[in-house]
């Protein structure tokens, strides 16, 4: 009988992404291939930041499920004054600390650790940007937006990227409404604000 036959299990290869606009433009991020990984489309990225205009200067952000930091480094890209980005994987990082040495980025910190525990130890009301961009198939998004609501100034704004869309009425209990929408194939990217101000 003859031996089975032993077969590679195919690897993917890590590929990469660019910053869209802003001082970095064009500047490249690798992107490897981890569990639940999943960068937010250029055109995600392009919409919001049109949404919250290019320029960014001296903006307080923390992006929280960091992965790549491609959307820290948009914002830093557009001038915010400091970003601090909360990530578990210890390789991803170094890679984004590595790449914010590169750009001499002294505004950008990243920091390996719980994203949802970042919002909950950041003094309330002192963020004018909040990106949440967890997991899918996690269970942190109510956690994550209690936090970030606390977390964000009075006129701030909180990127949220869900696999489904948000309404006001879930929202509330937060705090929160929509004050932008847009769904991309299986995304769907909100830019939120306190109830208040979502209309101002």
């Amino acid at each position: 009988m003859p031996k089975p036959v032993k077969t590679a299990v195919p690897v993917r290869a890590s590929h990469e992404i660019r910053i869209i606009g802003g001082a970095w433009k064009r500047t490249r991020l690798t992107v490897r291939d981890l569990p639940g990984l999943r960068p937010t489309p250029d055109r995600v990225r392009e919409t919001l930041f049109n949404w919250l205009g290019q320029d960014l200067a001296g903006w307080r952000c923390m992006d929280v499920f960091a992965g790549t930091g491609v959307l820290g480094l948009e914002a830093a890209s557009r001038g915010a004054a400091t970003v601090v980005l909360v990530e578990q994987d210890r390789g991803l990082v170094e890679q984004i600390t590595a790449l914010a040495t590169r750009l001499k980025a002294d505004g950008v910190r990243a920091v390996r650790g719980d994203g949802v525990a970042a919002l909950r130890q950041a003094a309330p009301a002192s963020l004018d940007l909040v990106l949440v961009d967890p997991p899918f198939d996690s269970m942190v998004f109510e956690p994550a937006l209690r936090a970030a609501s606390a977390a964000l100034s009075a006129t701030g704004y909180l990127y949220l990227e869900a696999p489904v869309a948000w309404t006001d009425a879930q929202l509330a209990p937060f705090g929160l409404s929509v004050y932008r929408h847009l769904k991309a194939g299986a995304v769907h990217a909100h830019l939120l604000r306190h109830a208040g101000a979502a209309h101002a």
